[in-house]
């Protein structure tokens, strides 16, 4: 098991860098029945440290509601001739036909399913216990299940619950010991999932093991977030967390 530095990885920003040299992040995420998780989505990847958040989505709806509540996200309706260093895909039960190669892709909720199929390039999926099915995976001891998966599919996983589970191809885990209870709230895994995405496009990490330590900091700012946010809150709701971010 991976002994965790508990710090957050920050990049130090040079003088000539700009929003794209930042990093770009594209979120799918959202839907009729779930709306609110493309704010959630998006809301998490702005604090990822991407220069640049692109929203995507065929509903008009969805995209005025997060200009509406993020007016430097920038809202497209598909990804035709984007530029982007990382993709987030299904929060809120959005999903995508086929996800672009080489690029960093975190994979949830409804998108899950998508890891079946080997891809060249660096995917993380972040299911729940309830969603292993997706990956055609049962429940049983966390860490060993979640080394499974990953071991078969060639991705990251990122078990959510209680002691969050990183396991990566690279033979490395990681079980987080700083998110408690207050994560355990409708739409957290949401705003878990644009970290991810968010800080996979501000470093591009070329193996496997880049990415899990990425990744292994992402789950800490989430749960560092959801701590700062049950200090402050007597009950803390998704919000709370997406909010708390400005302060870790």
């Amino acid at each position: 098991m991976s002994v965790f530095r508990h710090r957050v990885l920050r990049k130090k920003l040079a003088s000539d860098d700009h929003k794209y040299s930042r990093g770009v992040v594209a979120v799918i995420a959202g839907s009729p029945q779930y709306p609110g998780a493309a704010v959630l989505a998006v809301g998490g990847a702005r604090h990822g440290g991407a220069g640049y958040v692109k929203f995507v989505s065929a509903q008009k709806e969805l995209r005025n509601l997060v200009i509406s509540r993020f007016p430097d996200v920038v809202s497209i309706s598909n990804l035709n001739r984007q530029r982007f260093d990382a993709l987030v895909v299904g929060p809120g039960a959005a999903s995508i036909k086929r996800i672009p190669e080489l690029i960093p892709v975190v994979l949830d909720s409804a998108a899950l399913p998508l890891a079946l199929n080997k891809r060249n390039g660096i995917t993380v999926v972040t299911p729940h216990e309830g969603e292993l099915a997706f990956l055609r995976a049962t429940r049983g001891d966390r860490r060993e299940v979640a080394e499974k998966i990953s071991k078969e599919l060639g991705v990251t996983v990122v078990l959510k619950g209680r002691g969050t589970i990183v396991a990566s191809p690279a033979n490395r885990t990681f079980v987080d010991s700083i998110g408690g209870p207050e994560l355990a709230t409708a739409g957290s895994g949401d705003i878990l999932a644009g970290i991810i995405g968010s800080m996979l496009a501000t470093w591009r990490p070329e193996d496997s093991h880049t990415a899990h330590e990425i990744v292994c900091n992402a789950v800490e700012l989430h749960s560092r977030a959801g701590r700062h946010a049950a200090k402050e809150f007597r009950s803390v709701t998704a919000l709370e967390i997406m909010e708390s971010l400005r302060h870790i």
